[in-house]
């Protein structure tokens, strides 16, 4: 279909409100579903690395308290 004007496109033969609506609505729910995805990403992100440096902290917790017990003389099992 060819249209005579610009203003003739936009309108779209009288259903341009609805059609530039519906691209409209479709892009901001594309945009909303990729800054969704980045903050999401970006959560589980730092969660995993709070998650490794508490089980690194239990580590060093552990072998201190394995380092202190044999420096006592106390055998752990």
């Amino acid at each position: 279909m060819q249209f005579a004007s610009l203003s003739e496109f936009f309108s779209m033969g009288g259903y341009g409100f609805f059609v530039w609506l519906a691209f409209g609505v479709s892009f901001a729910v594309l945009i909303g579903l990729y800054w969704l995805g980045r903050w999401q990403s970006k959560k589980i992100k730092a969660g995993v690395l709070t998650e490794l440096a508490r089980i690194e902290r239990i580590k060093a917790a552990r072998k201190a308290r394995q380092n202190k017990s044999i420096d006592q003389g106390e055998v752990t099992q």
